[in-house]
């Protein structure tokens, strides 16, 4: 008997140092990256929140470690494209992407051999991103979200609304506001959020969920009229437009957000790592003013909040993402 215990203490002993050496030898590996130039794929388009976001830590993380961070857009199917290649690289650190809700939410449903979102994923750091807005143009007798309702009562026909693009999370958005409504909301999908803009401006379509960084200028303008958002609390720059939450719809609470990831089995150490400094370089005052002025919310948490936010996102949003796939049928 106390042979067995003997050698259990032993075992005991024998794994608690190799723990120790893994983690030395994880810190040891964190503390020497980056040696050289390290990837970070945008899997959009140049220009968007994603490119801007992806642009501005870059930079900060550049000035860090003194060594280059690329910036390489490689868009094309919602996202998957540049987020695949990412799943595939090692995961060494030096292959990162700028995932979000799009890529990393919508686009798994849509298309589920495309990837899985968590396990083919190391989920460091979330960035931000703007809120949606519900915009409709200036003309029409709409002031706030009691008139909308009724103004698209008063159209049995149905009420148009812009979209920039099925899948979106302004599609979304529109689409769960219309199914906690009950409202008859028919969606008009535009290949982005500028030329949904565009046409509420004109007056081609009443209204509009969109981005508010793509539609504020026109709300600047007094052309659109901003009567609701996504985010959880009112943005400095439009204090008079309400949230959706304070007027009774606390699930459409949210923002077209975006992330820092890279491939699954990341050096834990290193995550923690590039987490901490994503959080720092998005406090910064050059970090802070341009967000600012594109209405960009960030949020400041830790690489287990993070995932946690991932994953209730997956949940919530996967419902209304089948809907609209079957509505597309």
């Amino acid at each position: 008997m106390n042979q067995h215990r003997r050698a259990f203490a032993r075992l005991l002993l024998t794994t608690a140092a190799l723990a120790a050496t893994t983690g030395m030898a994880c810190a040891q590996t964190a503390a020497a990256w980056p040696t050289k130039p390290v990837r970070v794929v945008v899997p959009y388009a140049p220009g968007g929140s994603s490119d801007t976001l992806g642009r501005v830590i870059a930079k900060h993380l550049s000035d860090v470690f003194k060594q280059t961070f690329v910036v390489e857009n490689r868009g094309g199917a919602g996202g998957i494209i540049g987020s695949q290649l990412v799943a595939r690289a090692e995961p060494d650190g030096y292959t990162l992407v700028v995932s979000g809700i799009g890529s990393h939410v919508v686009a798994p449903v849509d298309n589920p051999n495309a990837y899985d979102p968590i396990k083919d994923f190391t989920h460091i750091a979330i960035l931000g991103g703007p809120p949606a807005v519900l915009a409709v143009n200036a003309t029409l007798p709409i002031k706030d979200l009691a008139g909308f309702i009724a103004y698209a009562k008063s159209r049995p026909e149905g009420l148009s609304w812009g979209s920039p693009g099925q899948g979106t999370h302004a599609a979304l958005i529109g689409e769960a506001f219309r199914a906690e409504t009950g409202l008859n909301l028919v969606q008009i999908s535009y290949k982005g959020a500028n030329p949904a803009v565009a046409d509420v401006a004109a007056n081609q379509v009443p209204a509009a969920f969109t981005t508010l960084t793509t539609a504020a200028g026109n709300i600047r303008s007094g052309r659109l009229r901003a009567i609701a958002v996504t985010s959880s609390k009112r943005i400095a720059e439009f204090p008079d437009v309400p949230t959706f939450a304070e007027l009774g719809y606390p699930r459409l609470v949210g923002t077209t957000w975006f992330s820092l990831s890279g491939p699954a089995g990341m050096n834990p150490a290193l995550v923690d790592k590039l987490n901490a400094e994503v959080r720092r370089g998005l406090k910064t005052p050059a970090a802070v003013q341009e967000l600012a002025t594109q209405n960009m919310e960030t949020f400041d948490w830790d690489v287990p909040t993070f995932n946690q936010y991932v994953k209730k996102e997956i949940d919530h949003w996967t419902p209304y993402v089948k809907e609209a796939a079957v509505a597309k049928k």
